[in-house]
């Protein structure tokens, strides 16, 4: 985009002027100002949009009622992204940061519709909102529970369970399996064709070609697609031109099981904001983030989750890829992420524009999560990766990693002796990680013999480096979403 970009003021205009100078609080002309906007749009617009569409396919909802969940995903990332960044008192962190709902949250969101109903999925993420605000305003008390490794194993078993419903879209999806045609060449062919487009994009592309990646190879593979005759837009010729939704249109339903699996994710996804808020303010303002940004960001989450929730949409949360937007364009203003957050909430009033995603073909968007999802588990080995690793680290991972993923993958016989609330947590995968990574970092005592087997230079001396590492690269990166 523009290389007349928003500086940072030098010590000397600081010194006379430092507020009216904070290159975060400045806004650029609306002919530099809109462009920037769209462009952190197009950063985020497919990520935003998937979750509550594979969602609401996967449960079999209706053209219209997918149509609408999109459409809500929209509007209350929107609002949530001008609390996030224009604050209100205690909420809002006041940086340049997009909200967007979050892939993370699919894990255990499927498999609760499946079992309770969407009702139960929203009913959930309202209780884990409150969560979320609890967790903000006691940060400093409640995150050391919560380090790297802990969050990376949590990231890692997400990204794992998801990559299977990633590999039968690629392969047709549902709508193949009615046809009998589920894992033809041709579907896996035009999947194929958007992972290849997304990564020669991502690492050969410069500017914004590299940063929306993701979106590009959607649209190529859906140019291909229309091509093949495999798009119908009868969806959007049957959407309205404008909509306004109404709050409580599928309900809330509070089961034990699905509050405490929302939650857990939730305060996960909170880290991971933290995350996200210090890269955000490292890379665009050079300074790390002051504790009441990072409590407001939390905060943030927490109101735009629980308000979503009301309103039928998924759980809220930080957007990693757009710091990658700042750190392209050079401006840092607030005010820039603001109005693409106001653009996103006029987008979800018009059902048009929500309707034409629910076009897109299962093989192409198959294709396109495939990268997101693949991300989030490298972005939860990254994460690991910024802590010393050991005999003891690797022994958490260890039982972790088994606990989940034996869970996550094992027949449904093998959890059938406990109560159903129980079992749903179980197999969730992420709920036995967590618990066991939480326990066992606390009890497991963090020095002894393992430092005799520590690769040199990776203790106290690269300590600081670490922390840098995953404030400003791997958190950066975290998927949630």
């Amino acid at each position: 985009m523009s290389t007349e970009t928003t500086q940072r003021p030098d010590a000397s205009t600081q010194q006379t002027a430092p507020a009216a100078q904070d290159p975060v609080s400045q806004m650029p002309p609306l002919r530099k100002a809109v462009p920037l906007a769209v462009q952190h749009l197009l950063a985020m617009f497919v990520g935003n949009a998937a979750p509550p569409l594979i969602v609401a396919t996967a449960i079999g909802m209706a053209a219209g009622e997918v149509t609408l969940m999109v459409q809500l995903a929209m509007i209350v990332s929107g609002v949530t992204t001008v609390l996030q960044t224009l604050g209100v008192g205690p909420v809002g962190s006041r940086l340049p940061v997009m909200q967007g709902t979050s892939f993370a949250f699919l894990a255990v969101a499927i498999p609760i519709a499946e079992e309770f109903g969407i009702a139960a999925v929203f009913g959930g993420a309202f209780i884990a909102g409150f969560a979320q605000i609890f967790f903000g305003t006691t940060l400093r008390w409640i995150s050391p529970l919560f380090p790297p490794l802990v969050c990376g194993i949590i990231i890692l078993i997400i990204g794992i369970k998801l990559m299977p419903t990633a590999v039968e879209y690629a392969g047709g999806g549902a709508p193949a399996q009615d046809a009998g045609d589920f894992g033809s060449l041709h579907y896996y062919g035009i999947a194929a064709l958007v992972v290849a487009v997304t990564v020669i994009c991502n690492q050969f592309g410069r500017g914004l070609i590299s940063v929306a990646a993701v979106l590009i190879g959607l649209i190529s593979g859906y140019v291909v697609a229309a091509a093949f005759g495999m798009v119908s837009f009868e969806a959007v010729a049957e959407a309205d031109w404008f909509f306004a939704p109404q709050p409580m249109h599928f309900g809330l339903d509070f089961t034990s099981g699905a509050i405490i699996a929302i939650t857990v994710l939730a305060l996960a996804s909170s880290m991971e904001s933290i995350g996200d808020l210090t890269a955000v303010a490292r890379t665009g303002v050079g300074r790390a983030p002051k504790a009441r940004e990072l409590s407001g960001g939390v905060v943030a989450d927490g109101v735009g989750t629980s308000v979503g929730a009301l309103f039928g949409a998924m759980p809220n949360t930080t957007f990693s890829q757009n710091t990658g937007v700042i750190a392209l364009s050079g401006v840092v203003s607030r005010f820039v992420v603001a109005l693409a957050g106001g653009i996103l909430v006029l987008a979800g009033f018009i059902p048009k524009i929500a309707a034409l995603f629910n076009t897109v073909p299962y093989a192409v968007l198959g294709g396109s999560v495939l990268v997101m999802f693949s991300m989030v588990a490298s972005a939860g080995i990254q994460v690991m990766a910024s802590e010393l690793i050991n005999r003891r680290s690797l022994l958490i991972l260890a039982v972790s990693l088994g606990l989940g993923i034996g869970f996550s993958f094992a027949p449904e016989e093998a959890t059938a002796s406990f109560h159903p609330d129980i079992a749903l947590l179980l197999t969730t995968g992420i709920v036995p990680a967590m618990l066991s990574a939480v326990l066992l970092n606390a009890v497991l005592p963090a020095c002894g013999p393992d430092r005799e087997h520590a690769p040199e230079g990776s203790a106290e001396d690269s300590a600081e480096e670490a922390e840098q590492a995953a404030d400003q690269e791997t958190s950066a990166q975290s998927a949630a979403r």
